[in-house]
């Protein structure tokens, strides 16, 4: 199994399990807010928020929902959030990256070492694994919107790098400085994209054993159920069984 693709298995199951949509919800309009705050509060001139707007409608997040958090950030009685990026080795010398959103630094950078340590892992400086990871931007649309050749074309056309087309659906690839670019060209060609984004995409993906697998995805479970963490990336490989089994 490739690793993007178990990577979005993951970010899947993830969503799957996820009972908690109230707390979903509460990570999604904390990010609206706070790129509504850091740029301008319309979505079709602010590149960050737009992203932000796409993944609560992703997620079936209330529209009223979307307009208060971005409504927040210009009432003036917004929280102020530091974004901060972790970075360590999981079970097995697996790279993770964590993406957080925190009104106490203390509370994360603790809580989030706690989750390392306890998996077997640790966590490590700003910059030890992010140089095995390629920042990029991504736009997905489902695979009904056209064919792999016309996205392929389409993307071209727009200036993309890459293109991944598969029966899930298809990923579009482009370099942080030309995404928005990109993103505008497909989206006035197939609508309004499933989600578009700036990623860390692996530049190689390591597999691990079950044993290591399953406590890489109660690592990431942990992690994502983190009020403060926003997203986390990873550079494994597991089974199929496994994620049968942790799926179950």
């Amino acid at each position: 199994m490739a690793g993007h693709s178990q990577f979005k298995n993951i970010m899947h199951r993830k969503g799957r399990q996820d009972a908690q949509k109230s707390k979903l919800f509460g990570k999604l309009a904390r990010e609206i807010t706070v790129a509504a705050k850091l740029g301008t509060p319309d979505p079709a001139m602010n590149p960050r928020l737009r992203a932000a707007v796409l993944a609560a409608r992703a997620e079936n997040m209330p529209k009223d929902n979307i307009e208060r958090a971005i409504k927040k950030a210009t009432g003036g009685d917004a929280e102020n959030y530091d974004e901060i990026r972790y970075e360590g080795y999981g079970p097995g010398g697996v790279a993770v990256i964590v993406e957080a959103l925190t009104d106490n630094r203390n509370r994360a950078a603790s809580d989030i070492r706690s989750f390392f340590t306890k998996s077997g892992g640790n966590l490590a400086e700003t910059g030890a694994v992010s140089f095995m990871f390629d920042r990029v931007g991504i736009v997905e649309y489902d695979a009904s919107v056209a064919s792999a050749d016309a996205v392929l074309e389409a993307a071209i056309d727009a200036g993309a790098d890459d293109v991944v087309s598969s029966e899930s659906g298809h990923e579009i690839y482009a370099a942080p400085d030309s995404f928005q670019q990109v993103a505008k060209a497909l989206e006035a060609k197939f609508g309004e994209p499933h989600k578009a984004a700036l990623t860390w995409k692996p530049q190689n993906t390591v597999a691990v054993d079950d044993e290591a697998g399953e406590k890489l995805l109660r690592l990431i479970d942990a992690l994502n159920e983190h009020d403060d963490v926003q997203n986390v990336y990873s550079n494994f490989e597991v089974s199929d069984a496994l994620m049968a089994k942790m799926a179950g």
